[in-house]
């Protein structure tokens, strides 16, 4: 039982639907449904967790369809992302879709597997809407992690528990598992914003998040700088989303030349050791072994 597994299986579950596995079909690092799987390690019942990292991949992917059409992000993977090549409707109708399909699985893995996926849900959706109605009162840092913990990490953070979950592991290691997913998936995501800022990332379009308003780690940081780049970044993003091609340009060269992208790297540093340290209770292992290499992973793709 190993990632060809899964990627059979969600073939199967998506089969017949055109343009389902588009983005599937691009690639992608499979990284939640290996958390899945390895969090089954800690546990001595393995027959349902193909479909558990199946149900995990099948969130990721639909949220990203969801994403792709708030943003009008242009590719994803290195291909066309659906709302270009089908129109808004039909994108987030395929996202729709594979959220019902992860639905229907989770329903045949019992109910505190259920109970974790629908409050994953909740929580990736209560992160996107908090993006678009940023109040003006909360503190930035502290709302944009907050944002970044509902949105992103908590689909890791599910994903190293739910294997443990139907694998029936000790609670103990299911918590353990939890803590550690959170924190990886924040050091993942604060990678991620520095790689839409140096323009490093494989497959995705750089400054999508200047583009589409949304302000950032990096450029939080760089913002606090107090210094005449900073100064001009405050006039540049005034107007929220930066789409005029040359005001764009300048915006990355000053978030690029600027202290945000080194910060931000600190701060996943930060996050990766507290996700490692969750897993100083875990028995050792392979599992554990994996997981602890994670860590270091996720930080070496914005090294």
């Amino acid at each position: 039982m190993d990632l060809v597994d899964v990627e059979s299986r969600l073939r199967e579950v998506l089969d017949g639907i055109a343009g389902a596995t588009h983005l599937i079909d691009a690639g992608g690092k499979r990284l939640r449904p290996l958390l899945v799987m390895l969090g089954a390690e800690f546990g001595p019942r393995q027959d349902k967790v193909v479909d558990a990292a199946v149900l995990t991949e099948l969130v990721h992917v639909g949220t990203l369809h969801h994403d792709d059409v708030m943003d009008q992000a242009p590719v994803r993977h290195g291909v066309p992302t659906a709302n270009v090549l089908w129109g808004n409707n039909r994108a987030i109708l395929l996202g729709d879709l594979m959220l019902a399909r992860a639905a229907e699985l989770g329903a045949e893995l019992g109910l505190p597997a259920l109970r974790l996926q629908t409050t994953t849900l909740a929580r990736l959706v209560r992160g996107q809407l908090m993006e678009t109605v940023r109040p003006k009162t909360a503190d930035p840092m502290a709302f944009c992690l907050e944002v970044m913990a509902d949105k992103s990490a908590s689909l890791f953070s599910m994903a190293a528990e739910l294997g443990a979950v139907v694998a029936e592991a000790d609670p103990a290691v299911c918590a353990a598992l939890h803590t550690y997913g959170e924190h990886l998936g924040i050091a993942f995501q604060l990678v991620d914003d520095v790689l839409d800022i140096v323009g490093a990332q494989s497959g995705k379009t750089p400054g999508t998040d200047l583009r589409a308003g949304v302000v950032t780690v990096p450029v939080l940081h760089a913002l606090a700088a107090e210094d005449a780049a900073a100064d001009r970044l405050r006039v540049l993003l005034v107007a929220g989303a930066v789409t005029d091609p040359e005001l764009h340009a300048e915006a990355l060269t000053l978030l690029r030349e600027g202290p945000g992208p080194p910060l931000t790297r600190a701060d996943a540093r930060e996050h990766a050791e507290r996700a490692r340290s969750a897993l100083a209770a875990l028995p050792p292992g392979h599992a554990k072994q994996t997981l602890e290499t994670l860590c270091d992973r996720v930080l070496e793709r914005a090294a």
